[in-house]
């Protein structure tokens, strides 16, 4: 389990580095500078475990990197429900443990995993924004497309929470990645209209 959690880990930082290396590289800005200006997110949801509460820092960070006030408003709240990169990183990995260690689970083919990965892409969107609400959205997934015993959703699920609040950094951090883009592909007008959204009382 050790082993599988370092891991899960190490293939957030690796995602991570990929994104804000093309980020930077792409947009001539210093990768380090970019995600240096991420890490008070990424700390505070180490410490939260949960993207939603993470947001007023995500912004804040967000903004650090010269994102304009109105992209950030609209992306970092809206990547909060629906970017969640990290836990789908950690249930990947914590499945194949769990389907290794179970000896009347098999690994699947290529194929169904492949399946599963684009399923879960889908049923994480708007997951739970508390503590281990990925893993419950995809136990369904796990009992349905890779045959989870109940047994084996428990250990998944205590697999998983042993580094939750780790999938929760990586997913804000990356908030501020897409955020980036969005920022520099978005016309002026979907900026002032975010903006404009913000004034408007609700």
């Amino acid at each position: 389990f050790g082993v599988v959690l370092v891991l899960a880990i190490s293939m957030h930082w690796l995602w991570i580095t990929v994104l804000y290396v093309a980020t930077g590289l792409s947009m001539g800005r210093s990768p380090i500078t970019l995600l240096k200006n991420m890490m008070p997110a990424y700390f505070t949801a180490l410490g939260t475990m949960s993207s939603a509460a993470t947001i007023p820092v995500s912004l804040k960070a967000t903004k650090e990197n010269n994102v304009k006030d109105g992209i950030a408003n609209f992306t970092v709240p809206l990547c909060a429900s629906i970017h969640l990169s990290g836990s789908t990183i950690t249930i990947v990995t914590c499945a194949t443990a769990v389907m290794l260690l179970t000896p009347e689970l098999g690994l699947p083919s290529f194929t169904a995993m492949v399946g599963f990965i684009l399923m879960l892409g889908v049923t994480m969107i708007a997951a739970p924004g508390a503590p281990g609400g990925a893993v419950m959205s995809a136990l369904g997934l796990l009992a349905s497309m890779l045959g989870f015993t109940d047994a084996a959703l428990a250990l998944m699920i205590a697999l998983y929470m042993a580094q939750d609040s780790f999938g929760t950094a990586c997913n804000v951090t990356g908030d501020g990645a897409i955020a980036l883009w969005v920022d520099k592909f978005a016309p002026d007008e979907l900026e002032q209209t975010a903006t404009d959204s913000k004034a408007e009382p609700t």
